[in-house]
């Protein structure tokens, strides 16, 4: 596992051993030139990267120019590899500023934010049912995360069924990579 492209493009990253899945090369290339086409860059964007894994995502995020990344995982292995992945990153001049919390998803959404971000991406254990992702959109949403301009990701198996999208949000797009589907969806009030 690599980062593709931005100040850290090559460098190596950590990968956790265990339940983790690390979102693919291939389907993190799509997720930034999708965000990218709706931004026009990464470049001074707020990220909130939820079941994060390894962090891979949010480093990708920071090497090509975010400004703030918070990452969230409930599994300690996980978040002490994210905080590694950031830290093969800190001496690049511009990069930008992480937060790793351990914590579940659930429980970090469940109080209303003072920071809202444009990006926010899930990559949760496909086993996870979607009436408790559905939740975390619907917290997402009440606890004010997300500014009017805001766009969510989320990587799921290409088998799973389709997402109910919680009042206040509206699906985009889907896009298959092998055996990953990402569905991107952004505020109902979006101008």
């Amino acid at each position: 596992m690599r980062i593709i492209a931005g100040l850290g493009k090559g460098r190596n990253l950590f990968s956790p051993i265990g339940a983790t899945r690390p979102t693919s090369d291939r389907a993190r290339e799509a997720l930034f030139s999708t965000l990218e086409s709706e931004f026009g860059s990464i470049n001074d964007l707020s990220f909130l990267d939820l079941y994060c894994g390894s962090g891979a995502v949010g480093a990708e995020a920071l090497s090509r120019g975010a400004a703030i990344v918070y990452a969230v995982d409930n599994d300690e292995k996980a978040t002490n590899i994210a905080r590694q992945n950031f830290a093969l990153l800190e001496n690049l001049s511009g990069i930008g500023t992480t937060t790793v919390i351990t914590s579940s998803v659930g429980k970090f959404l469940d109080k209303s934010s003072e920071l809202t971000f444009d990006v926010v991406f899930l990559d949760p254990p496909y086993d996870l049912p979607n009436n408790e992702i559905e939740k975390t959109l619907a917290s997402l949403v009440k606890n004010n995360f997300l500014k009017r301009s805001s766009v969510i990701a989320i990587e799921r198996d290409s088998k799973s069924k389709r997402l109910n999208w919680p009042t206040g949000l509206k699906e985009l797009k889907e896009r298959k990579y092998g055996a990953a589907t990402i569905f991107y969806a952004e505020p109902m009030d979006k101008d």
